[in-house]
């Protein structure tokens, strides 16, 4: 196994709660949070670039 640069994100602040991203040699982008850092799940660059846009056009807002 190699090791993974984990990202924090910018909108976790300093509180729990967080979610971190990784990109992996493979192409894939493995996604965790620090509620239980050692579950994570594998996604591809496409399936996270649709997740981000949108969490940014609001498409689940109503969730919140």
């Amino acid at each position: 196994m190699f090791p993974l640069d984990w990202q924090k994100s910018s909108h976790s602040g300093e509180g729990a709660n967080c979610l971190y991203i990784a990109a992996v040699p493979d192409g894939t982008v493995r996604i965790k949070e620090s509620d239980d850092p050692r579950i994570t799940i594998g996604v591809s660059q496409d399936a996270f670039r649709a997740l981000i846009r949108g969490v940014k056009a609001g498409e689940w807002d109503d969730l919140v």
